[in-house]
């Protein structure tokens, strides 16, 4: 007992220490070798090498790399000249092409805040000049953005795949119906509270023109998504063809894209996995020794003895994962939590890959939670607004958001009717 007492006391020091999460992970790591295992630090090494050897990996730099082409790039021009060529005269035509441009750049970005920067680089300026509130705008694009954490190809999705050894490709197949409801609630909102605007008149030479001149954009999804599920390729495969596939495209066929910015690009995408690898080896190295040391089975154990039905369980996780996700980033959150949480959902009888999808969600509307939230602090700096504004402006779209968790929590068919 003294031995947890001094893990947890050692996790209390350093989070008042307000310490980053690799070296949090590295001493904890460190602590239970010593503590729990042969007292070798030296097994972090072995462990961080197993935990490194993965080929599914390799497709979260490729999708990063992919998603910050395509931002430097013009696709995302391209496809909200065609969405608003589409949807402009409806009512809220304009604000229902934004979400939907974020929904469609998601869908190749698998990244919520490059699709928040990519598109409202655009649409905000285009929302304030045709009269929509600035607080619709922020809370329109700060929520939509966030819909490229949960439609495939998502990098939050591979990171649960990776520490759970749950499939990729059931993953990004379960997040096609709870990344379509929240489109949709977010659509319809936008429509309604906008409905008062007047639109454009459809033009077919303009439609036409806006779909010839986002076709390549448009068959990126195809191309990836495809390959994936006729099973021409692997997830990880998946990625370089999306990497490349958006090279070439900004490069060759658009010319928006030169070596310089390519450059740039890549030293870009680099600096963040500098940040992000060692945090995902270290925990896979923690998720590696808890395993050998039977830890999940005994808390499933505990649960078991506590907790009487999946009902129970789930409302319990929600309100643990929605409370993570406001102070800890999505990445980090899945990294710590997922490789214990998850055997105890399938101890309740939940589908691991329906369980990904609940986690994903959860941590994703966390982006749109203060202080911590993503992608309210990155719209702050990015539209120069003030951050209370921007953390207003979100209120109904996560209470939106909210309606679409309990739906997609309760009601399994709706993540797995294409896995099952």
């Amino acid at each position: 007992m003294s031995a947890w007492v001094g893990l947890a006391a050692l996790m209390l020091v350093l989070l008042a220490l307000r310490q980053n999460l690799l070296v949090i992970l590295g001493l904890v790591a460190a602590y239970a070798h010593l503590v729990f295992g042969d007292g070798r630090l030296t097994d972090i090494a072995v462990d961080v090498w197993d935990a490194a050897n993965k080929d599914v990996l390799l497709s979260v730099p490729l999708y990063m790399l992919a998603g910050n082409v395509m931002a430097r790039g013009v696709m995302a021009e391209r496809l909200i000249r065609l969405l608003r060529a589409l949807s402009g005269p409806l009512p809220g035509g304009l604000a229902m092409a934004t979400v939907l441009a974020c929904a469609l750049f998601a869908a190749v970005s698998g990244s919520g805040t490059v699709t928040m920067l990519a598109i409202g680089s655009v649409m905000y300026p285009a929302l304030l000049a045709a009269g929509h509130r600035r607080e619709f705008a922020l809370g329109a694009l700060c929520s939509a953005g966030t819909l490229g954490v949960i439609i495939p190809p998502s990098i939050p999705l591979i990171l649960y795949g990776v520490m759970t050894q749950t499939s990729i490709a059931d993953l990004f197949l379960a997040g096609v119906g709870p990344g379509l409801l929240l489109t949709a609630l977010l659509t319809l909102y936008a429509g309604a509270r906008n409905r008062q605007l007047a639109g454009t008149r459809w033009v077919g030479t303009e439609i036409r023109a806006a779909l010839a001149a986002a076709f390549w954009a448009l068959l990126m999804p195809v191309i990836v998504l495809g390959g994936i599920y006729s099973g021409h390729f692997t997830p990880t495969e998946s990625a370089a063809v999306a990497a490349a596939y958006a090279i070439v495209v900004e490069m060759f066929v658009y010319r928006e894209l030169d070596v310089a910015g390519l450059r740039d690009v890549v030293a870009g995408t680099t600096a963040l996995l500098g940040a992000l690898f060692p945090v995902l080896m270290f925990a896979l190295s923690l998720t590696i020794f808890l395993t050998y040391a039977q830890v999940p089975d005994a808390a499933v154990a505990w649960v078991a003895e506590r907790v009487t039905s999946p009902l129970t369980f789930l409302v319990g996780v929600n309100l643990l994962l929605l409370a993570v996700g406001s102070v800890m980033d999505i990445g980090s959150a899945i990294l710590v939590l997922a490789p214990l949480l998850a055997p105890l959902a399938v101890a309740q009888g939940i589908d691991p890959v329906h369980f990904g999808i609940i986690m994903v969600v959860n941590l994703e509307i966390g982006y749109l939670t203060p202080p911590v939230g993503m992608n309210l602090i990155v719209a702050t700096s990015a539209y120069g607004e003030d951050f209370r504004l921007v953390c207003r402006a979100v209120v109904p779209f996560v209470l939106l958001m909210l309606t679409g968790l309990v739906v997609i929590a309760y009601w399994p068919a709706l993540s797995l009717f294409l896995v099952r």
